[in-house]
């Protein structure tokens, strides 16, 4: 894996280039970056820091994203299968239409997010939080919602997913109630 700084990745990127995988770079600040259709699959992001960060119709799968800052990124139409996304923050971030198949989103906040016509086939979402996501026609079919707070999503579908006990449903009640 190479390492790529912030400043060679945007400066490569304006220059038209849009492939950029198996790159290094873990806890890169990349505050409202524009890049549409990367190419950054198999790649380190953990830790960095995408707020407000463009990355509709992004090839990220297989990357890892582990505790990096989301909030607010427009992650439209992209492809983060099997993608690590461990306690990564995408409070209110755009996933409407994104690939999910067999992500890591374990812990994860995605509070207000909009989920709506994603595919989160086989997803572990096991503690994450979704309460007000916006999750209508999203599949989660083998999906693993354990723990999930589902408070107030909106439009949730859940035939399919993995639920216990402690999964808290958009009313609010929890399978034992």
């Amino acid at each position: 894996m190479q390492k790529l700084s912030e400043g060679e990745l945007l400066d490569s990127y304006r220059h038209g280039q849009r492939e950029f995988c198996h790159q290094d770079l873990q806890g890169a600040h990349l505050f409202e970056a524009q890049l549409a259709w990367i190419n950054l699959c198999h790649s380190q992001l953990s830790q960095a820091y995408l707020p407000y960060a463009n990355l509709s119709q992004a090839q990220l799968r297989s990357v890892d994203l582990r505790q990096a800052e989301m909030s607010n990124t427009q992650l439209y139409q992209v492809d983060l299968t099997e993608a690590n996304l461990c306690c990564c923050k995408l409070r209110r971030a755009n996933l409407r239409y994104a690939l999910l198949k067999g992500t890591d989103l374990r812990g994860a906040d995605l509070q207000g997010a909009d989920l709506r016509y994603a595919d989160l086939t086989g997803a572990n979402l096991m503690g994450a939080d979704l309460s007000r996501a916006h999750l209508g026609h999203a599949k989660f079919d083998h999906a693993n919602i354990q723990d999930a707070n589902l408070f107030r999503a909106k439009g949730a579908n859940l035939m399919g997913a993995y639920m216990n006990d402690l999964t808290v449903h958009p009313d609010g009640h929890r399978q034992f109630d």
